[in-house]
């Protein structure tokens, strides 16, 4: 069991045909919000959509909330060592602690969150600068832009765009044990 997890959000349009879908303000999108939970290598463990005026502090809720989710953190034995999940900015731990303690209560025994770090600007380097380990949740959000079913959201409700996200995940996964 990992003990370093990732959770961040993306959002994605929609087209015409997404009924459930809000529109992002600071984002400026209108559709939905992939909210997902990868391990260290990328592998998504947990997803979930919502549309995109639901913040990102209420779709981990949400996403940690799944049956899946809490199943598999309850398997985690207490002695071991916290599992961490590193999150952005956008998140607010002392809400997420307070809510998660709703949804499971012993949680917080087998988790923490911690918010990673702004990156600090650098006069020498202008390019983009990944903020330290959160770049392997990011470039799991890359590969799934990749995945052209998932370049911008066609589906009716929001069960079908997740099962869509979690085959893209597994053809990922495939790909990548046939090239080991």
């Amino acid at each position: 069991m990992p003990t370093l997890l990732f959770c961040d959000s993306q959002a994605v349009d929609n087209t015409d045909t997404g009924r459930n879908k809000g529109f992002c303000f600071y984002k400026n999108v209108n559709g939905i919000k992939r909210h997902t939970c990868v391990d260290t290598l990328g592998n998504l463990l947990f997803t979930v959509c919502t549309p995109t005026n639901v913040s990102d502090d209420k779709g981990l809720v949400k996403l940690l909330s799944l049956e899946r989710a809490i199943d598999y953190f309850k398997s985690k034995t207490v002695n071991t060592k916290k599992i961490t999940i590193l999150l952005d900015n956008g998140y607010h731990k002392d809400y997420l602690e307070k809510e998660i303690k709703k949804v499971y209560p012993q949680y917080l025994t087998k988790i923490k969150f911690k918010i990673t770090p702004k990156p600090t600007a650098d006069p020498n380097n202008k390019g983009f600068k990944p903020v330290h380990k959160r770049w392997v949740v990011e470039r799991t959000n890359a590969w799934f832009e990749k995945c052209r079913i998932l370049l911008k959201n066609v589906e009716k409700t929001i069960e079908l765009s997740v099962a869509k996200l979690q085959i893209c995940s597994i053809r990922l996964q495939v790909k990548a044990l046939a090239k080991g």
